[in-house]
């Protein structure tokens, strides 16, 4: 019986691991969960069980396998194959247990594969976010865990050497039996229960309040469950059959795709675009738009000179998938960065590709590494004739974590004007991607303006901006070219701002240059993916291929923002602002006139994109 007992307690133990788990996530947040009485701290153990018990379920498998093993042989290479797998185990639920921990304060999600993504193409630039103590502070953590998860495991003897002989045949049997039934009922946990839905972490979510649901989600089984996902498009989303979502689809797509509309913005027929994308900007740096008055004063000064849309909204929460929306006209997801399958990027659409068709040389600049989250294989097949990263700068000007700074970046675009603009060059439009990265954590800059840190950040690629734009009116190229100003995503500002507000995706666009025909302000609902059919729309080139795209300055068109975020998705209108959380199965923000309006339409919207992706 002691193989019996030992199964049990090897279930037990990593059930107890995974529910004090819990509490200490708390308690390391006890900020976030200060007015969290003592039955929210149980409430949350309680309900976190079912994925605890799942994958306490799925730790178990292999050591039952090997104590069914033992039963039949005293060999060495079993007691050495039980320590080895305690020994990975334990090194692996200590690096999730820490990571998650340490990440969540900076992404606001638990733990799942949208980190590993960021780390495996570029460790040096997923780390440069945090300082040297910090790293080596959770390194040591996870050591400590490691020992204490090891330690539990080691107390149960369970590779220690067993001096008796061989039980006789019958004992063996009755042994082998017994814990090949327990193996079989390990399948209700992992599988939570005999009911057609199987386990998923949805399941433990049982609060209105979305902290609650957060601390109860087991870190390992998120990311389990998040890693299987990655390649599922096809079945990922379901909400209804296919007709009813191309039927809702259709309502929401633009029919007008095949240019040649007359522009109310550019007075140019051909001019260079330009795309400034800011790193982590939004609306809440803007006076214009209501946010702090003395941060982004530059963009404030220029939003009053062009084209302001004022209720623009970011497709998402990072920079690869900021960049897709904005580049390819193509929404982001919540479960994956379309960046990570180049053999589906390669398919997708692009502004570059398309104006190049139509005559342009395309060129992006940025001063960071161009291979983080499969970029440069991105850019590459999107159509850029070149891309200057980090190396084509010399190793006295990469002085920042990320790389070179913004002024650095800022200055070769405008050397690379200069020199075109003296040449024959000058007469062959151009299409140019300018993407910061100094307003960025560890918010460390050249600048001194502000005593927040990371409003002086932002406060330092604005006055980049500013003097760029000065440098850039005094060239004869200012006249026939379109600036297009858009951050990537809202991020670091305000701090600790919740994934499920409209707040978290609120960006300016503005449009600047001696091509802009007069300063207006837009109040049309779009977001980042809509800037493709718009842009295109407003040159008088077709935009068929862009389905996700829609011209924000055709009336005809349906007006509506769209964003996600793992794993849920928002969908804002004139009459409503909706945000569905897909892990827990419902609304958790609604307001407008007509509530519930657009839930139908984000999740046939969803359905038909993953049903898009699946294709490509």
């Amino acid at each position: 019986m002691k193989r019996v007992w030992a199964f049990i307690g090897i279930f037990v133990a990593w059930l107890l691991i995974f529910a004090i788990q819990k509490p200490l996530f708390m308690a390391w947040y006890h900020g976030l969960y200060a007015d969290t009485s003592w039955t929210d701290w149980l409430a949350v153990m309680w309900h976190g069980l079912k994925l605890d018990a799942s994958m306490a379920g799925y730790l178990t498998i292999i050591p039952g396998l090997l104590l069914i093993a033992g039963i039949w042989t005293r060999r060495s290479w079993v007691r050495i194959a039980m320590k080895t797998y305690f020994i990975i185990a334990s090194a692996l639920v200590a690096i999730i247990f820490i990571a998650d921990m340490a990440l969540y304060e900076f992404w606001g999600f638990r733990l799942d594969a949208t980190p590993l993504f960021y780390f495996f193409s570029s460790p040096k630039d997923a780390l440069a976010s945090v300082s040297w103590l910090y790293i080596i502070m959770g390194i040591l953590a996870i050591f400590l865990t490691f020992f204490i998860i090891y330690g539990v495991f080691n107390s149960l003897r369970l590779w220690k050497k067993d001096e008796k002989n061989v039980q006789r045949l019958i004992v063996n049997c009755q042994l082998s039996i017994a814990n090949l039934i327990l193996l079989v009922i390990l399948f209700i946990p992992i599988r939570g229960g005999f009911t057609v839905s199987t386990m998923n972490t949805g399941k433990v979510f049982y609060s209105t309040d979305m902290r609650l649901n957060h601390a109860a989600l087991n870190p390992a089984f998120n990311l389990m469950e998040s890693l299987s996902k990655q390649k599922d498009f096809a079945h990922q989303y379901r909400f209804m059959d296919d007709v009813e979502a191309t039927a809702i689809f259709e309502t929401m797509i633009d029919k007008s795709g095949k240019g040649n509309r007359q522009s109310s913005i550019v007075n140019r027929q051909s001019p260079n675009v330009l795309f400034i994308i800011l790193e982590s900007f939004s609306s809440k740096l803007m006076a214009t738009l209501g946010g702090e008055p003395n941060v982004a004063v530059n963009l404030d000064v220029l939003a009053k000179e062009g084209i302001l849309f004022s209720r623009f909204y970011a497709n998402s929460f990072r920079t690869d998938r900021g960049l897709v929306s904005i580049l390819s006209g193509y929404p982001a997801q919540p479960t994956t960065s379309l960046m990570k399958y180049p053999r589906k990027t390669q398919n997708l659409p692009g502004i570059a590709r398309s104006l190049k068709q139509a005559g342009y040389e395309a060129t992006y600049y940025y001063g960071g590494d161009a291979d983080f989250t499969n970029m440069r294989s991105y850019l590459m097949a999107q159509g850029f004739d070149k891309v200057i990263s980090d190396v084509d700068f010399p190793v006295s000007e990469r002085l920042s974590k990320w790389g070179a700074h913004d002024e650095v970046v800022f200055n070769r675009l405008l050397d690379d004007l200069t020199v075109n603009g003296q040449s024959s060059m000058v007469n062959r439009p151009w299409f140019k991607v300018l993407q910061t990265s100094s307003s960025h954590e560890p918010f460390e800059v050249p600048y001194h303006r502000l005593d927040n840190a990371r409003l002086n950040a932002f406060a330092y690629t604005d006055d980049c901006l500013g003097r760029f734009i000065h440098a850039f009116k005094q060239l004869p190229q200012w006249e026939n070219t379109l600036v297009v100003l858009v951050p990537d995503h809202l991020g670091a500002y305000p701090e600790h701002i919740s994934n499920l507000t409209p707040d978290r995706y609120q960006i300016p666009l503005i449009m600047i240059g001696g091509a802009v025909k007069e300063p207006k302000v837009i109040d049309t609902i779009g977001s980042q993916h809509d800037i493709a059919a718009t842009l295109l729309s407003m040159l008088g080139l077709p935009h068929d291929e862009f389905t996700f795209s829609k011209d924000m300055l055709n009336p005809a068109n349906p007006h509506f923002a769209f964003f996600t975020v793992p794993d849920a998705f928002g969908m804002v209108t004139d009459d409503n602002i909706l945000i569905f959380d897909n892990q827990a199965g419902k609304t958790v923000y609604d307001e407008g006139a007509h509530p519930g309006a657009n839930l139908r339409k984000g999740q046939a919207y969803l359905q038909k994109l993953y049903d898009d992706i699946a294709k490509r």
